[in-house]
């Protein structure tokens, strides 16, 4: 059920603000304003106007607001009656989770699944993506987000192509202009976070010609962006981790673009739980996957 763009409409309408929408639904202000668009040009006609410094909703808005948010409410109906006939009363769901999909997915979508499910337990385990993998084979979560290909006996689900980028100081200008080339790399040092050196940046690292010792690790993404803009090297780090972070430094793609192919994996045993299979599907629709 793809109502998450009337959720964005009914909360830019409520606050007034594509940046507080994005914040409350914590995606980014781009994500609303492409929903609000793609939604606009669905209907064939305006919902919002700028006015001064604050989004306000169209007269036509006006009249299809109540009739969205009546959706928005049936769908919750519809899904509550239909755990409660599955008896999805209860229950635990355990989720295993990279520090950027924390951040940036998972709280909108477990407040979601929280609204029509409130008994459901779930916990939350942030790892690496190889802990995640072997949490899963063990059965010590039900459902994770990895890199893929994950391993064969999980089952595994195409999520996004998350593109890696090149974390510069403010200062710092390509020689070509707006991306990252070979030539731009002598003598930089950069800064990781050991659990996200995965297979996809470590390729990039090497096709690049980085060498190991030109290779300095930090804590978080977040110190990495601090070291940044002291200085103290580049980083190196995906898309969806630059979502909720913040510091002076620029963000560059490659010369030739490299991407992390990031997918929901999930113990087989697990895959026929309710729980499990109501989570994946509020998880795509977050993403909008059918």
């Amino acid at each position: 059920m793809k109502t998450f763009t009337y959720e964005i409409f009914t909360t830019v309408a409520e606050l007034k603000s594509f940046r507080k929408a994005a914040d409350a639904l914590n995606i980014t202000p781009s994500a609303v304003s492409h929903s609000i668009s793609h939604l606009e040009n669905q209907l064939g006609i305006p919902l919002l106007l700028r006015n001064r410094s604050e989004m306000v909703v169209t007269k036509n808005g006006e009249i299809l607001l109540p009739m969205i948010e009546r959706i928005l409410n049936q769908e919750r109906q519809l899904l509550v009656t239909a755990a409660k006939i599955q008896g999805l009363q209860g229950g635990q769901i355990r989720i295993g989770a990279i520090s950027s999909v924390c951040i940036a997915w998972l709280p909108t979508i477990i407040r979601r699944f929280a609204k029509t499910y409130p008994d459901v337990e779930i916990t939350l385990i942030q790892g690496s993506f190889a802990e995640i993998e072997q949490a899963l084979s063990l059965g010590k979560i039900d459902l994770g987000f990895s890199a893929l290909p994950a391993e064969d006996r999980l089952d595994s689900f195409d999520l996004i192509d998350d593109e890696i980028k090149c974390i510069t100081d403010a200062d710092f200008v390509p020689k070509n202009g707006h991306s990252i080339s070979q030539a731009d790399l002598t003598d930089q040092h950069f800064i990781l976070q050991r659990s996200d050196y995965d297979s996809d940046t470590k390729a990039a690292l090497d096709e690049l010609q980085v060498k190991p010792q030109a290779i300095n690790y930090s804590i978080d993404d977040q110190s990495i962006l601090a070291m940044v803009e002291a200085g103290l090297g580049w980083g190196i780090l995906p898309d969806l981790a630059l979502t909720k972070l913040a510091g002076d430094v620029k963000a560059y793609p490659f010369e030739k673009h490299y991407y992390r192919h990031l997918g929901l994996v999930i113990n087989p045993s697990s895959a026929k739980d309710p729980f499990v299979k109501a989570m994946k599907q509020e998880i795509f629709n977050y993403l909008e996957i059918n």
